[in-house]
């Protein structure tokens, strides 16, 4: 006989040790997180040197996003188009799945945080109508971390602290927090320095329902790293501060300095008597001076203006390193030359950029292949058939655009490397799982028409009618 228990109203010890590593884990890399968050809005605080701004001019922010350029340029060649079966079968069901999770755009915002963070999360859970599919969702790392084991490439458990506490009634001081572990998530709200236990999901799976989609792995470092590098925020830095300094000498020396000799006082003093101020005197446009009392005429001039000419070679400067460090063409940060670049040179810069988002494609499909799978796991409540393999279908990050992608597919169909009523060629043209669908049945309608006018022909003509002559029909 089974002797039924109640579920903890409280954690168990095991269970409070996790939680409290996991939190401090998420604490510690939170403001790292933060900062790259912060380049990637253009929020990020320069570091002023102290010596060429005035202490009038503290708050004077300048910004360049080259960082968010960087990203998105990789991120725009990263276009998640299907899942299916790589046997061939039916894939309806994975699409299923895809469709009720919005998962072609949700995907957009996973790799974005993963480039961004150096990882993002993606959590399977029951869906709460019966018959419904899982339900994925992508965390960000701000508020979300995992244990990994290295060995056997999976979660031991994970912990996600929910932000928008005023959604769930919430005080400041209590925080919700689900922690994952292989049979169970656990739903608890913290009051003080305890634990209350809200809920218990005992899936009994044998797996943690969350995986890590992560950019730039190490074999040391299986949490990723971000794009915006080191390197990437200290030139961006350096050409804020070149920008800046721009903008201060535009406050100092953007309207030349005149001298004026041997003037008397009376030329900076008004009708009445009063001086005047210094724009007063600098903005007159005719400068009316008495002669002194020699006779002789003041002299006036002005010094040269300042050019900014010297610290606009420098920002270019720092966009061609940007250029090379995010992997784009120099153009996408602003830098122009005198020659513009060719064609050819363009698709050669690109080069880098495109075998970049080769990477990414077979990293992040990975992850996004066992998603899939382990909705289906939560699903079906057993572990699918390991012998069936599920495929990503992705857009050619070296045609990202529709047009691009219909040219390339015309090319080898005339080149005859491909039919062309092939499904291959309908998917290189970037045509939409549905969209293929739906060409497919329109070529089975006009074939359809073609075999019925084929046989409506052959009738007419077996029973058309002969000749006039002996009155006999030649069957």
């Amino acid at each position: 006989m089974t002797i039924p228990t109640l579920p903890l109203v409280g954690l168990s010890d095991d269970e409070q040790q996790i939680l409290t590593l996991l939190r401090t884990d998420l604490l510690a890399h939170r403001f790292k997180l933060e900062v790259l968050d912060a380049y990637f809005n253009g929020e990020q605080i320069i570091r002023d040197l102290g010596i060429s701004i005035p202490p009038q001019l503290k708050t004077l922010h300048t910004v360049i996003g080259w960082p968010r350029v960087g990203v998105e340029a990789l991120e725009q060649r990263l276009d998640l188009e299907a899942f299916r079966w790589a046997d061939g079968s039916d894939s309806t069901e994975l699409e299923e799945i895809a469709e009720a999770n919005d998962l072609y755009d949700e995907s957009s915002l996973a790799h974005l945080d993963a480039l961004t963070y150096g990882h993002e999360y993606v959590t399977v859970g029951t869906a709460d109508d019966d018959g419904a599919p899982p339900i994925i969702t992508y965390e960000s790392p701000l508020d979300m971390t995992l244990a990994w084991d290295a060995r056997l490439r999976k979660p031991l458990y994970a912990l996600r602290e929910c932000q928008d506490r005023y959604d769930f009634g919430l005080t400041p001081d209590e925080r919700l927090v689900t922690l994952y572990l292989p049979d169970q998530n656990i739903y608890a709200v913290q009051q003080g320095n305890d634990w209350e236990v809200i809920d218990r999901d005992e899936h009994g799976l044998g797996v943690v329902t969350v995986l890590r989609m992560a950019n730039r792995q190490r074999t040391g470092d299986r949490v990723g790293k971000s794009e915006i590098t080191p390197e990437v925020r200290s030139i961006t830095d350096a050409a804020c501060r070149r920008l800046m300094g721009i903008e201060v000498a535009a406050e100092f020396f953007g309207a030349p300095q005149r001298y004026i000799l041997g003037a008397s006082e009376s030329a900076f003093q008004d009708a009445e008597g009063n001086a005047k101020s210094a724009w007063e005197t600098y903005i007159g446009r005719v400068l009316a001076l008495e002669r002194d009392e020699d006779g002789d005429v003041p002299t006036v001039g002005a010094f040269t203006a300042h050019d900014p000419s010297g610290q606009t070679k420098i920002i270019d400067l720092y966009a061609r390193i940007m250029s090379s460090q995010l992997s784009v063409p120099p153009h996408m940060l602003g830098y122009t030359s005198d020659n513009p670049a060719s064609a050819d040179a363009i698709r050669s810069a690109e080069g880098a950029l495109v075998k970049k988002a080769e990477r990414r494609i077979r990293r992040f499909g990975a992850t996004h292949k066992a998603t899939m799978q382990l909705a289906l796991w939560v699903r079906d409540g057993e572990q699918p058939d390991p012998s069936r393999r599920i495929e990503t279908v992705w857009r050619n990050p070296a045609t990202p655009t529709i047009a691009a992608q219909t040219d390339a597919a015309v090319k080898m169909v005339a080149a005859g490397l491909l039919p062309a009523d092939s499904e291959v060629a309908l998917e290189m043209a970037g045509l939409t799982e549905d969209q293929r669908e739906r060409v497919a049945a329109e070529r089975r309608r006009a074939q359809g028409r073609q075999v019925l006018a084929s046989l409506v022909g052959q009738g007419a003509e077996e029973t058309a009618v002969p000749e006039a002559g002996d009155g006999e029909y030649d069957l």
